[in-house]
Formats: structure tokens, C-alpha cells, sequence
């Protein structure tokens, strides 16, 4: 995806070939995904959010629900596009181009909400360890870290989504809440600390 992985070349090749390479509108399978992707947000309501490697903006568009602001990007010029048509009369999302992780956001950008969607598996080594290094220094204390990654092993893929989130689940100054697992894909939720964290229950008062 970046020059710390895979060549932006093949995602310039796979929206060459079609506008919805993966089929994020069509199968059942991506939109059940995103549901679930965007239940398990612990928040009912996030300031400043940070999609990288938007794609199509299928999961854009459900982040735009839950957030005031909503920053969304991908190294491929037809996924920028796309994902500004979906979204143009949402004037609170930003759709921009960006190779992440060697370029982003501004060094003083913070969110509490950063979800890494399909992203992950691109990387190298170095890519990888900057990647989670930016999230973190971008991620407020309490902040939401969302990743979610399929499993299955892929020709393209520097890695496997499992070993994405063994890496994740590792890092010093993250703590996951909430773990969801298939045959097809992994999805964590985790929370900046300090502070310490907090279920959705006890954020409520319930315990």
C-alpha cells in the first residue's frame, strides 16, 4: 500500500479493473462485517476519527454516523474519489489521499478513534511498526483503536491478520476490551492507556 509494503501500483491496477474490486457493496459477507465493525464501538459518540485505507467508503459512510469528524484516506486515487461521491453531503467527513503509514495526518492530529480495517496485512515489518507507532501517538488517552482483518492467507499479503493482531495485542499503552473471532476474520477493540480501562457497563454506572 505504501512504499513500507505492498506497491501502490496493485491498487492502482485493482480499481483499474473494477470500481468495487473487492465487492465491499455487493457481498453479504463485507456488509455484515461493518456491522459488526462499528457495534462494537465502546462510544455511542466520537469527536475526531482516522480511517486509513478507506477503499470505497462502505465503512466510511457507517463511521459517519457515529462521529463529529471524520478523517478518511487511501493511497488509490479511484478510491479517494469514490469515497468522496459516497459521502459528499456529509460535511463533517474529509476524504483525502494519503500512503499511509510513511505519510500522516498533521503531528499535532489527535483522535479518539482510529480504526485500522484491512490495512495491516500490506505492511512489512518497518511499515507495521510504523503504523502502530503513529496510531498510538495519534490515539488520545482512552481513545478507541478498532482493527479488524481477514485471516485466510493471500498471494499479496506481507502477513496474516492473525499476526496483526498478536502484534496489536502486544504493544505497550493499548489494553483490548473486546474480541471477536471467525474462521474469516479477527476483530479487536482496544483502549489507549492510561487511564485505565473501562467496560461499556461501567461507563454507564451499571457496575
Amino acid at each position: 500500500m505504501t512504499p513500507s509494503g505492498t506497491p501502490a501500483q496493485y491498487f492502482d491496477e485493482m480499481y483499474a479493473r473494477a470500481e468495487d474490486p473487492w465487492s465491499f457493496e455487493t457481498r453479504w459477507y463485507e456488509r455484515r462485517k461493518h456491522a459488526l465493525t462499528v457495534a462494537c464501538l465502546p462510544r455511542r459518540r466520537y469527536r475526531s476519527a482516522f480511517e486509513p485505507g478507506c477503499s470505497t467508503g462502505m465503512l466510511t459512510s457507517r463511521l459517519a454516523q457515529r462521529c463529529d469528524r471524520l478523517l478518511a484516506v487511501d493511497i488509490a486515487a479511484a478510491a479517494v474519489t469514490s469515497t468522496r461521491r459516497r459521502l459528499a453531503d456529509q460535511a463533517h467527513v474529509q476524504v483525502e489521499r494519503m500512503a499511509v503509514p510513511d505519510e500522516w495526518p498533521a503531528a499535532d492530529a489527535r483522535f479518539d478513534l482510529v480504526v485500522l480495517s484491512e490495512l495491516g496485512y500490506y505492511l512489512d515489518d518497518a511499515g507495521l511498526d510504523l503504523l502502530t507507532a503513529r496510531t498510538l501517538d495519534s490515539l488520545e488517552p482512552g481513545g478507541t483503536l478498532v482493527a479488524v482483518h481477514w485471516r485466510p492467507a493471500v498471494a499479496e499479503h506481507a502477513r496474516g491478520g492473525d499476526d496483526v493482531h498478536r502484534l496489536l495485542a502486544d504493544l505497550d499503552g493499548l489494553e483490548r476490551t473486546a474480541h471477536h473471532e471467525e474462521a474469516d476474520f479477527l476483530l479487536d477493540v482496544f483502549l489507549r492507556v492510561p487511564p485505565a480501562a473501562t467496560s461499556v457497563a461501567q461507563a454507564e454506572g451499571l457496575r
